[in-house]
């Protein structure tokens, strides 16, 4: 829960808007070169000296995104950093910035921001990213995060979605639907608590499911490993609204087709255990779950040497002409057109 009744309660009020940044920003060492002014004037100044810049923003909304029953402030203000950065590591960049930006309802004190920015703090120490600036301002509905993320990329290394090409190998980083299980087991004992306060979950067999979902981490070291391998994947996403999307949108913007194989998706022990507990299909799960926060890559037939060894990178199907269409192949060897079912921002009154 969000408050104790033990513990100190400072109105924000108390100390303003302006007193509020000073307070969260003091902790905040500046640790990247590119970073010429941080926070404390009207914008932060950086210098990336030739290399591209990218930059990516996301929003997180209290009863969209998270819920603050289960979802421990720290762990929040470390998931909105990862969320932002994991689009950064998808354009083949690093990420060298952030803002971050609040707006929070009256019922959250001074020690309730503190801890969400400790999560951010551990984030930026973590990732080697410095917090350069944002804003906070009041809300009437909640918790709203925005992050945006800088980072930069080499000249002629920056990877887009729409470089696939027929015959190019699909290839996905760790494992899949860990994150969407996770959400599912909280959202069980959130109910089980609802019905009897007193009943403490076990979530022992779980824990890995339960990381995903709240403290997910995004793939900094994919970036590193492509580039030591001495590949460039020809396209890459990461999967944050589920598989079956992301590769979609590389379809879309590629202009091709795909076979994806089931048999091919990585699932860690935990993921089908759980299915089976939830009597529900783990290749539904990895396909339309979201938040994993892999990477999700097309690379050339020519690199497959060079990554076949790899435990980080899973070659889970290859592209094809558009005509082909957009495939999943089922263990049955049956083609099933693939749909994009995982998570929508907007969804109509109908749904």
């Amino acid at each position: 829960m969000i408050e104790d009744k033990n513990q100190q309660r400072t109105d924000l009020g108390q100390i303003g808007e302006f007193g509020l940044i000073d307070h969260l920003a003091k902790n905040f060492e500046i640790k990247q070169s590119s970073t010429i002014k941080g926070i404390g004037d009207d914008a932060a100044v950086l210098d990336f000296k030739g290399d591209k810049v990218v930059v990516s923003t996301d929003f997180l909304v209290e009863g969209v995104h998270f819920d603050l029953s289960y979802m421990p402030l720290k762990h929040l203000g470390y998931k909105s950093v990862m969320v932002n950065l994991s689009d950064i590591y998808a354009m083949n960049a690093q990420a060298s910035q952030v803002t971050v930006s609040i707006a929070v309802s009256n019922r959250f004190p001074l020690e309730a921001i503190e801890e969400l920015y400790a999560g951010i703090q551990t984030a930026c120490n973590i990732y080697d990213v410095d917090l350069v600036g944002g804003d906070t301002t009041s809300s009437t509905s909640g918790l709203v995060i925005s992050v945006t993320a800088i980072g930069h990329v080499d000249k002629d290394n920056e990877v887009y979605r729409s470089g696939a090409k027929p015959n190019d190998l699909l290839v996905v980083t760790g494992d899949l639907g860990a994150a969407y299980l996770g959400l599912q087991v909280l959202e069980r004992e959130k109910e089980v608590f609802k019905v009897n306060p007193q009943n403490q979950p076990d979530l022992d067999q779980y824990t890995y499911l339960v990381e995903r979902q709240l403290k997910p981490e995004a793939r900094k070291d994919i970036v590193k490993l492509l580039k030591d391998l001495d590949v460039k994947p020809t396209s890459m996403i990461d999967i944050s609204d589920g598989l079956s999307s992301e590769i979609l949108h590389i379809c879309k913007n590629s202009d091709v087709g795909c076979d994806l194989y089931e048999t091919k998706i990585p699932l860690d022990p935990q993921v089908i255990s759980t299915c089976e507990e939830f009597n529900i299909d783990s290749t539904t799960i990895a396909l339309n779950g979201g938040e994993d926060y892999e990477l999700l890559m097309t690379i050339s037939q020519e690199d497959f040497p060079k990554i076949k060894a790899n435990p980080n990178l899973t070659v889970i199907g290859y592209i094809t002409e558009k005509n082909a269409g957009a495939h999943l192949v089922t263990r049955a060897d049956q083609k099933i057109e693939l749909q994009a079912q995982g998570w929508k921002s907007f969804k109509s009154t109908e749904d």
